[in-house]
């Protein structure tokens, strides 16, 4: 008799984001969902996202998601704001397991907390798509959004940045708070990596993570693994396994050097 285990709540749960953003979902859910079994996959090849065309995020996460279609996963959490923001609603339905998108998922949560003016940092792509606002809005029509695209920001926390990482975040910081927001949705899995800097221009608990809210909204609605064990985990990259680790440590000790994988066809 085949000792093969078939129950969809065993099987892993697949991550992906262009880089090492996507960590600061992961690292939570680690946490908050020790059993589950994961993969995480990092773009590293198409870092950054934020540039991108909409065809081009497409193609990455189709090749992504038939990627993990291979891994006999139960749901895959595109922990990429800009992922959500330009591919999801375009391949969300080609596939037979979950897809949980970080904006649309988050939006519904933020949305009931009662703030008026809300602002987000986001990728110049996410902002282009206008997503958040359309989906915060979605569930309070009478809340004011201000989007603000910070093209240099994943690279700051990704190490390529070569000007001032302190003259380009107060740019930012200026131009949104003249906005006087409530609060200011950190609109990309890096950008939390900067929070330190970010506290030095505005009060810390202004700031949403959007990755603890997104994960407990995984949490209510995942099938959840039913083994007692600590679930077993594999890391992927698409380029840079050296570079990943080295980046990783803020929020996740990545254990050992992920396998390196080429998807595109």
């Amino acid at each position: 008799m085949s000792t093969v285990n078939h129950n969809l709540n065993n099987k892993p749960v697949g991550f992906f984001d262009s880089g090492v953003g996507g960590l600061s979902v992961y690292s939570k859910f680690k946490q908050i969902l020790p059993c589950e079994n994961t993969i995480y996959f990092g773009d590293l090849k198409h870092l950054p996202y934020g540039n991108k065309s909409r065809k081009e995020l497409v193609e990455y996460a189709r090749e992504i998601l038939d990627f993990y279609k291979t891994k006999n996963v139960k749901a895959v959490v595109i922990a990429c704001n800009t992922s959500s923001a330009q591919a999801y609603e375009l391949v969300k339905d080609y596939y037979d397991f979950k897809i949980y998108p970080i904006i649309q998922s988050c939006a519904q949560v933020i949305s009931g907390m009662g703030y008026k003016r809300v602002g987000v940092f986001a990728t110049e792509a996410t902002v282009k798509s206008g997503v958040y606002t359309r989906e915060l809005k979605k569930y309070r029509a009478d809340i004011e959004v201000k989007e603000i695209a910070c093209p240099n920001w994943v690279g700051i926390v990704e190490g390529v940045f070569t000007g001032s990482k302190e003259a380009d975040i107060k740019v930012h910081m200026d131009e949104m708070l003249k906005f006087k927001p409530d609060k200011i949705i950190l609109g990309c899995t890096h950008y939390p990596y900067l929070l330190n800097e970010l506290k030095t221009l505005a009060p810390a608990d202004m700031f949403i993570d959007p990755a603890e809210i997104f994960v407990k909204f995984i949490q209510k609605d995942l099938p959840q693994n039913t083994d007692k064990q600590n679930g077993n985990e594999e890391i992927f990259v698409s380029a840079n396994p050296e570079s990943f680790v080295e980046h990783s440590k803020i929020f996740y000790n990545v254990s050992k050097l992920p396998q390196l994988i080429n998807l595109s066809s």
